[in-house]
């Protein structure tokens, strides 16, 4: 069953705004703070500089903008689970932005002040239902806004780590649906009911082919927390390293995600 046709989980669009909006708060905050030499720093994202990436963070919320700006497409063909498989397909381009915003807005705070007064508009002026032409395929804006969760608790892990002592905090609700997100991406990748993968407090997901577990304590199972869990599927954190420094908690035959990992990349 492919991600488009497979029953998805539901957002309350919201509370998807309302995280969306405080995450990207969130970062602004830090942001404001950087030095020029915090700036210039390298981040794990390749050539990327700490600029560079917070000109990355402000296109997570200009893309909304920018396929609004495109005719709405008749039917939708895409739904949030088919998002996560197609972003390393645009990686190219989407560098090549992130370098262009970052020399043509030398003043970050301004740049992203005035990314997320657009984006406020943007949602005030057209329902969740708006069809979007994304990248992707059409999808409504309101599942649209789900994919920006996890662009921006990903990238404010990758800005916590690459600044020493900067510790961004990380909103509930939209660590959860990032977590969500990427939770179902795996079922999809792996469909089955033989592993049970435990993301406490935010999900549990059956996945893996085999026996399919009914009752009782499933033979395989893993566990860990959401933002370990976030890395895995990134990349950001392989799975072997997760093991070993006992991030991961995998016990069972099929427990063993290393060879479905990372879903993005």
């Amino acid at each position: 069953m492919s991600p488009a046709k497979k029953r998805t989980r539901t957002y309350d669009p919201a509370k998807t705004r309302t995280a969306v909006l405080a995450q990207f708060g969130n970062v602004r905050e830090a942001v404001r703070t950087l030095t020029p030499d915090q700036l210039a720093l390298p981040t794990r994202l390749g050539e990327w500089t700490v600029r560079e990436l917070v000109a990355h963070i402000g296109m997570a919320l200009m893309a909304v903008g920018r396929f609004l700006d495109k005719p709405e497409p008749v039917n939708q063909d895409a739904t949030v689970l088919d998002w996560p498989f197609a972003t390393s397909a645009n990686s190219g381009p989407i560098a090549d932005m992130a370098h262009l915003l970052a020399d043509r807005n030398p003043d970050p705070d301004a740049f992203l002040a005035d990314i997320e007064q657009r984006f406020t508009e943007h949602l005030d002026a057209h329902p969740g239902t708006r069809l979007l032409a994304t990248n992707v395929g059409a999808m409504p804006l309101a599942d649209y806004v789900v994919t920006r969760t996890v662009e921006l608790v990903v990238h404010t892990d990758d800005l916590n780590a690459a600044v020493p002592g900067l510790d961004i905090p990380y909103d509930r609700q939209a660590l959860a649906a990032c977590t969500r997100l990427l939770a179902d991406a795996l079922a999809v990748a792996a469909p089955g009911g033989s592993t049970e993968v435990r993301i406490p407090p935010y999900a549990v997901v059956q996945c893996v082919e085999g026996p399919r577990h009914t009752r009782g304590t499933p033979p395989n199972v893993v566990e860990t927390d959401p933002l370990t869990w976030i890395r895995l599927a990134t990349g950001r954190v392989a799975w072997k390293d997760a093991v070993d420094e006992a991030k991961v908690s995998a016990s069972g035959e099929r427990a063993d995600l290393g060879g479905l990992l990372p879903l993005m990349a």
